[in-house]
């Protein structure tokens, strides 16, 4: 019996509206270069490395956006739940539900890459009580599972 999250998870532009306003809670600003980041991370259908969605960005612009300036403005995401990091891959995922303060776990597939995400809050405040009970301050846990996802372990 697992104890997981159920909510509503918006997508398209329902989602970069809630990515905005959380980050606007958060007392930062929504720049276009950021938007343009989070919207090309969430058209990915796996983790996107800096790299990727710099390559992204800048074909959508239509000039060279660095992968430093994609990073900085990873980190500043992953620090206001916008998005998620795959720490295995370095490679991140945007947030579906970036107003949801709450650890997740990543099942990662070897063969094809594709990542899940699953919300299961007994699981991993379980984690959070064990690193606590060890005199350790859990800031954010990162659990990640590797393995073949149900497609790639049927063929």
């Amino acid at each position: 019996m697992s104890n997981a999250h159920h909510h509503h998870e918006p997508q398209g532009a329902d989602l970069a509206h809630a990515a905005q306003a959380t980050l606007e809670s958060a007392g930062e600003q929504w720049t276009a270069m950021r938007a343009s980041v989070f919207g090309a991370l969430a058209s990915f259908d796996k983790p996107a490395s800096a790299y990727d969605i710099a390559e992204e960005v800048s074909k959508t612009e239509g000039r060279r956006v660095a992968a430093n300036s994609v990073y900085r403005i990873l980190d500043l995401f992953v620090g206001t739940n916008l998005v998620r990091k795959v720490e295995s891959a370095n490679a991140y995922v945007a947030n579906a539900h970036p107003g949801c303060l709450h650890d997740c776990i990543f099942l990662v597939c070897d063969t094809c890459g594709q990542t899940t995400h699953l919300d299961d809050d007994r699981l991993t405040s379980g984690v959070r009580d064990a690193a606590s009970a060890s005199g350790f301050v859990p800031v954010r846990p990162v659990i990640e599972v590797r393995g073949r996802c149900a497609d790639c372990d049927s063929n």
